[in-house]
């Protein structure tokens, strides 16, 4: 079983990750400088959701501040926000890399010890803490950390540092999952 993995990992060609990150620090900068903004995700999220609340519950949505205040910044509708088409871009993307690259397949990566079930409660339990972590934190990881460490924010380095902090300090706990 352990040769087997191996010779899969072996013959995985994924793109060199030096490249990777240049290219993304090049998609980042242009990012910056056609929009004026970082990359982020959770506003793409945010944006769906409203227009959901939107369109179930019209009086909840105008009654809402929360709601009512992220339709007057958005009046041509929360679903043209230019991130709902960032999001999108990397769903497409990402499917058509896999596709590509021979790595399509709807199956779970696991360790030894993890069931399918506890993967996919696993994967909602951490969208979902991610989902309220982005909206207490005003940002997900991308817009915070890397969009905020490429202007040299304080507050982006030290979110990044956060971040690397807390997923190693995670993991101890979890690696057995994996190991």
């Amino acid at each position: 079983m352990k040769s087997e993995h191996l010779k899969d990992a072996q013959e995985t060609k994924y793109m060199n990750p030096y490249l990777a990150g240049l290219l993304l620090g090049l998609v980042l900068l242009a990012t910056i400088f056609m929009t004026g903004r970082g990359l982020g995700a959770s506003g793409a999220l945010k944006s769906g959701v409203v227009a959901a609340v939107q369109t179930v519950a019209p009086g909840h949505a105008a009654a809402s501040e929360f709601y009512s205040e992220y339709a007057a910044q958005h009046p041509e509708g929360p679903l043209k926000n230019w991130l709902v088409f960032e999001a999108v871009g990397v769903i497409i993307g990402a499917f058509l890399s896999g596709l590509i690259s021979d790595r399509l397949a709807f199956k779970f990566d696991k360790g030894p010890s993890a069931t399918n079930r506890m993967r996919v409660w696993g994967a909602l339990a951490g969208g979902v803490l991610w989902g309220i972590g982005a909206q207490f934190g005003r940002g997900c990881t991308s817009g915070a950390a890397l969009s905020g460490m490429a202007v040299m924010s304080t507050g982006g380095i030290i979110t990044m540092v956060f971040i690397f902090a807390g997923a190693y300090g995670f993991a101890y706990f979890f690696r057995k999952l994996w190991i």
